[in-house]
């Protein structure tokens, strides 16, 4: 999984897999869900981001990571 942040749009992608997404669904007003070409979800795209989410910090909790990468 990815987070991408787009400051000139204040849009925050969530890559979930990786992959072309060959269509997009808004599911909810400023919410944008991008799916393969077998439905399933490869990445959420959040409009006016820093006006929904703290943008400031990222936490998690108990995820089996392999590796975090921070770039």
């Amino acid at each position: 999984m990815k987070l991408h942040y787009y400051p000139e749009t204040d849009s925050l992608y969530i890559e979930l897999q990786s992959g072309p997404g060959v269509e997009a669904r808004e599911i909810s007003s400023g919410l944008v869900a991008d799916f393969d070409a077998n439905g399933r979800i490869v990445g959420l795209d959040i409009d006016h981001a820093s006006k929904h989410l703290d943008l400031s910090t990222l936490e998690t909790t108990d995820l089996p990571f392999a590796h975090t990468k921070i770039a």
